[in-house]
């Protein structure tokens, strides 16, 4: 007679089970239509929505698209949400290291168990949605589509007190877009996406102010016109209060400082001095701004100041992994998720701003499908050299075509090609000390894709 297993051998091979059956749930979501590839269209994922019960209108809801700074602006809302006693969802997108990143409860990761929980709950009415489809001769549901199916379904069961959602792609065909936000909020748009969005601002701003609904708070951040104008007029359109940043908020004071930077911000109802966010760069403390004026439209409609203590406690304790994080000292390494022109501009202003580095070696690899020249154009002032590499994604741009075009902006004796990016991380960090001391260091850029490889390789997983 076998001897029984005790209790910590059973909790064993229940953890091992459990994760076997993550990895096999993440495993068929990626067989699924790529993020980077979407079916322009609502109609699958508003059917699943449907046949579910609408959980998506379970809970309100704020929204939020943009170009760059989306994913940290979700973040600090929903920081400081949690901080005011309010359950939370938060759903953004990509993820660094894992899925379950995408779908956070109370600000964590959703549980392995509550995931596969949630999937087998679903699942039948996602095969029921895609057969559909597939009789009718189009797709089944996209990785994207499944994961906002995912996350609605997990925060109308929790339930949440509120969730805080980044678009994937766009506004108005955005699977998140079967649910409405009471507050609506849009970052800055520039050129990105355009094989799906559109070659001007004005096409990317169309697609994006799909988000904005009837008698919704849109909180918008700095526009250049053309963006500002489609926004307003479509806020006027649906009857959505719109609220910008410069008139109705904004930030009024700004010093670096030790871990991050000081800001004063003027909400849409009073005045917050001296908060300390533990980010860096000019970018973030408009970032912060939005988020504020956010919480201001939903939590009081606009009309209610919020506690500054409360405020100063919840962006002290902010994070935005792989946005200007530092995962290594001596040299020093940061890493950043920049992966257009205007990311990259907004990086290298908050170099300049925060950073006081003796020599910087760029780190680099960058998705083929992105505009490379523009953005190392932009980095080719703050770089003494760079190392081109590529991340572990198949889009990403082979290192014979990207040091082609690094070759041409930061000329050869500046360039250093090598393929595998661990090999790379040592040839970068080995620049860096060569001449810069102590002041060395290496900044890691180009894809989030970059980042989350770079952070995984020297051993920082957290999110």
């Amino acid at each position: 007679m076998s001897p029984r297993p005790d209790a910590a051998q059973v909790e064993a091979a229940r953890k091992l089970e459990v994760h076997r059956r993550v990895r096999e749930i993440e495993a068929e979501i990626l067989a699924r239509t790529p993020e980077n590839n979407p079916e322009p269209s609502l109609d699958r994922v508003a059917e699943c929505m449907s046949l579910l019960g609408d959980p998506q209108h379970n809970f309100p809801l704020i929204h939020l698209t943009g170009t760059n700074g989306k994913t940290t602006t979700t973040r600090i809302i929903e920081r400081i949400l949690r901080e005011m006693g309010l359950s939370t969802g938060r759903f953004t997108s990509p993820h660094l290291h894992d899925m379950r990143e995408r779908i956070s409860l109370n600000g964590n990761p959703i549980e392995p168990e509550r995931l596969i929980d949630v999937y087998d709950d679903v699942l039948p009415f996602i095969e029921m949605v895609d057969q559909r489809s597939q009789a009718e001769g189009g797709p089944r549901m996209t990785y994207f589509e499944v994961m906002v199916v995912l996350a609605y379904a997990a925060f109308s069961d929790a339930p949440v007190d509120v969730a805080i959602v980044e678009v994937g792609l766009g506004g108005v065909w955005d699977a998140t877009n079967v649910a409405d936000g009471k507050v609506a909020v849009v970052t800055p748009i520039s050129i990105d996406h355009q094989r799906l969005l559109g070659n001007t601002v004005e096409d990317i701003a169309g697609e994006k102010r799909g988000i904005i609904k009837p008698d919704a708070i849109a909180i918008v951040g700095r526009q250049v016109p053309e963006a500002d104008e489609i926004l307003r007029l479509h806020a006027q359109e649906v009857g959505a209060r719109l609220e910008r940043e410069d008139d109705a908020f904004g930030v009024t004071e700004r010093d670096t400082a030790v871990g991050g930077q000081q800001i004063t911000v003027r909400g849409l109802t009073g005045e917050y001095a001296d908060l300390f966010l533990p980010l860096f760069g000019e970018h973030q403390a408009h970032n912060a701004a939005m988020a504020i004026a956010a919480v201001e439209a939903f939590v009081g409609g606009g009309e209610q100041p919020l506690d500054r203590d409360v405020l100063q406690t919840a962006l002290a304790e902010v994070t935005s992994p792989g946005r200007l994080e530092i995962v290594r000292r001596s040299p020093t390494v940061v890493v950043d998720a920049a992966h257009n022109a205007g990311g990259v501009e907004a990086l290298r202003a908050a170099l300049n701003d925060s950073f006081t580095f003796t020599r910087l070696i760029g780190l680099i690899a960058i998705m083929g499908d992105k505009d490379a020249e523009s953005m190392l154009e932009a980095l080719e002032p703050v770089l003494d050299e760079v190392v081109i590499t590529r991340n572990s994604s198949p889009r990403s741009m082979s290192v014979g075509e990207l040091g082609e075009l690094a070759t041409e902006v930061f000329g050869a004796d500046r360039v250093h090609v090598e393929p595998h990016l661990v090999e790379a991380i040592d040839k970068a960090a080995a620049l860096a000390d060569e001449q810069g001391g102590v002041g060395g260091g290496v900044l890691a850029t180009g894809s989030v894709v970059t980042a989350a490889d770079v952070r995984a390789a020297l051993g920082v997983t957290t999110t």
